[in-house]
């Protein structure tokens, strides 16, 4: 049974990224082909910041605990396993969701000072960076060579 379960879940992850390609930035499938906004500037401050999960994390890891945690116990004890692995799965998945990223300082060429988070490594104070945005979301930070 666990096989089965643990087997399903691997088809899953495979099937729901097998379209992606990994290559370059993502951009949501509903505003790709909207005009964005270019600045360019450079940075003047750098600190390092953690994303926090956006819920996706801790659905998925609550579910998946949930299942795995039905397998184990009988009757009432089941329902506590499944309770427990869908809590346990949860925070993990919670956890695994967060990334780091760079609070970004930027004087940009137009001479504003803003402040954006860019999920980058590798750039550093002195730099100079060009920000895309969307509306007023951040679409795309990169380091100009």
């Amino acid at each position: 049974m666990i096989k089965k379960i643990i087997l399903a879940c691997m088809g899953a992850t495979l099937i729901f990224s097998g379209c992606a390609t990994g290559s370059g930035p993502e951009y949501s499938g509903s505003n790709y082909n909207q005009i964005k906004k270019v600045d360019t500037g450079v940075v003047i401050e750098s600190k390092g910041v953690i994303i926090s999960d956006n819920g996706t994390g801790k659905f998925l890891g609550a579910l998946i605990g949930a299942v795995l945690g039905s397998t184990v116990g009988s009757n009432s004890g089941k329902t506590l396993a499944m309770l427990g692995g869908g809590l346990a799965g949860g925070y993990a998945g919670s956890e695994i969701g967060k990334a780091n990223a760079l609070e970004l300082t930027v004087n940009l060429d137009n001479g504003e000072t803003i402040v954006v988070v860019a999920k980058h490594k590798g750039i550093v104070v002195g730099d100079r960076i060009r920000i895309i945005k969307d509306g007023n979301k951040v679409a795309q930070v990169r380091k100009i060579n």
